[in-house]
């Protein structure tokens, strides 16, 4: 099979691994080059880095509406395009170009989280199931039919990055299943139900900021799904403090407002709405991760004092 592969970020790349192993990528396409860190230089992205070790031809429009990368798409004569994380939305003629359609991997099992987040607020929302699901794309954002969904545990020690790895290493295995069944002639639509739809929308830093009222299991899964971006955090004495890495406390401290560090030392403890919070790991504004007793060491966080 003929396949134009659209993405972006390294959650891609093991999928066009896999694919290239068994089906003709005729071309990759990918956001432009960005600016990056401090010498803001320009670099590719994960899938251009990885489609060029490959030979692979490149595309890269600033926006896919672009006559040329219409005409040039359109040239390739791929049977089908597969799209993942890519970053832009295919406007529907865009959709008609190949004779087998366009099939997206999306990151949850749909129609829960659709949009651009959807395995940080599975985290976020203490979910224990999340999966991939491999559907024909249309016009709306994650809404087309679906071929086939494959689930994921998730466990309580998983935080994003180790999430995104398993979800990226489902996706390989559904997608090839799903072309085989396109292929084959059996694969299935089925249409997705819009009243259980949920949505994903793209994070901010915003999200980062700890609400001390919340429960302690949500500031924990808040923790494991913000890692490493946007982080999470709080501030004290108008400093930002990043939370790295915490857990639950079972000493009660009823009379103390959420926010209260209630034991500083070898770690923070901290109430919450709740109960306590012992923080193990944190992040000074302009420093380096380190546990909490070594940056206590160098700067006092005050008993009775309140983060926020």
């Amino acid at each position: 099979m003929k396949i134009l592969f659209m993405g972006t970020p390294d959650f891609a790349v093991p999928i066009l691994d896999t694919l290239s192993k068994k089906h003709q990528i005729v071309a990759v396409a990918t956001q432009p080059d960005r600016p990056k860190g401090r010498g803001k230089g320009m670099a590719f992205s994960p899938v251009k880095e990885y489609a060029l070790s490959l030979s692979l031809p490149v595309l890269q429009p600033e926006k896919v509406k672009d006559d040329a990368f219409v005409e040039k798409i359109t040239a390739l004569g791929a049977d089908i395009f597969v799209v993942v994380a890519y970053g832009q939305i295919l406007p529907s003629y865009i959709l008609q170009i190949p004779p087998l359609g366009c099939i997206n991997i999306h990151a949850s099992l749909l129609p829960k989280y659709r949009g651009a987040a959807p395995m940080q607020r599975a985290i976020l929302n203490g979910d224990k199931v999340t999966g991939i699901t491999i559907m024909y794309m249309d016009k709306g954002m994650d809404t087309g039919d679906m071929i086939l969904k494959k689930n994921l545990d998730i466990e309580d020690s998983d935080r994003f990055a180790n999430i995104h790895d398993k979800m990226s290493t489902l996706s390989c295995e559904c997608i090839i299943e799903a072309l085989d069944q396109i292929a084959a002639g059996t694969a299935v639509r089925v249409p997705q139900n819009n009243e259980e739809a949920t949505y994903a929308p793209m994070l901010t830093k915003e999200d980062g900021l700890i609400n001390w009222k919340k429960s302690t299991s949500q500031i924990i899964n808040q923790v494991r799904a913000l890692d490493p971006w946007p982080g999470t955090y709080t501030y004290y004495d108008g400093q930002m403090l990043k939370v790295w890495d915490c857990a639950f406390y079972e000493k009660i401290a009823s009379d103390a407002q959420p926010g209260e560090v209630i034991e500083n030392g070898s770690h923070l403890a901290v109430k919450t709405g709740d109960g306590i919070l012992s923080i193990t790991m944190v992040q000074g504004q302009g420093g380096k991760r380190m546990s909490t007793a070594d940056y206590l060491r160098g700067r006092a966080i005050d008993v009775g004092k309140v983060l926020g």
